[in-house]
């Protein structure tokens, strides 16, 4: 790789906001160089490169750091502007799937994260607000997946990036935590969509291997459930 198109992604492969850069720069098919990094003992370069949150993921050109997954998808499409776009080119259109992706970043996971967290009956109003987020979602993406099929514009993007980091791993969810969310009786639109993503060649590349995502799941589980308990 050329000196003056040097890219590099600090991340960690179970987290779904680093998932979503990795997302990013292999559907544009901008080469990359990939660093693991071990969140417990975090290097003195992600440190300096993030000082502010000392957190993944973290894309470095040409030496110049940027930080935060949804600031770093922005300067991925702004910066690599022959590849595939992740934002449609009308302006309404980007403006909604910028909406519906905060939708998803602001309300949807955190309940999400909620529910993998927490055990009886908080676990259970967690369930319930997701199970709330994603009936809006639903009725959201009835509407913005019609009028997108029938621009005939692309079929991946931001929006399919931000669901897909955090939803793609479902199976692995349900099986730790022993419900399901995303079903096609009561949210055919979604499942149907995330089925669709999970086609795209650059979704496949970047997604790991069930049993490991399985494992590290009930650890955080685990280790969450602890924390509360102790405390």
């Amino acid at each position: 790789m050329a000196e003056q198109e040097k890219v590099t992604l600090h991340a960690m492969w179970a987290s779904p906001y680093a998932k979503r850069v990795e997302l990013a720069l292999n559907f544009k098919g901008i080469p990359y160089e990939y660093v693991e990094e071990d969140l417990r003992n975090k290097s003195e370069l992600l440190l300096k490169y993030n000082p502010v949150h000392k957190k993944v993921p973290v894309l470095v050109h040409n030496g110049k750091a940027i930080a935060e997954s949804m600031v770093i998808l922005e300067y991925i499409e702004e910066t690599w502007k022959d590849a595939p776009n992740l934002l449609p080119t009308d302006s309404y259109r980007r403006a909604q799937a910028r909406f519906w992706s905060s939708f998803i970043q602001d309300q949807l996971i955190e309940v999400s994260f909620l529910v993998l967290k927490t055990d009886g009956e908080a676990q259970q109003k967690a369930v319930d607000q997701v199970y709330e987020k994603l009936n809006v979602l639903e009725d959201g993406m009835k509407t913005y997946l019609a009028e997108r099929n029938a621009r005939g514009e692309s079929n991946f993007g931001i929006l399919e990036i931000v669901f897909c980091a955090s939803f793609g791993s479902y199976k692995a969810h349900e099986e730790v935590l022993g419900m399901k969310f995303i079903v096609p009786e009561k949210f055919p639109v979604l499942f149907s969509w995330l089925m669709a993503i999970a086609e795209v060649e650059a979704v496949k590349k970047a997604t790991p291997p069930h049993e490991k995502t399985v494992q590290i799941l009930h650890l955080f589980r685990q280790s969450a459930l602890k924390s509360s308990s102790a405390a």
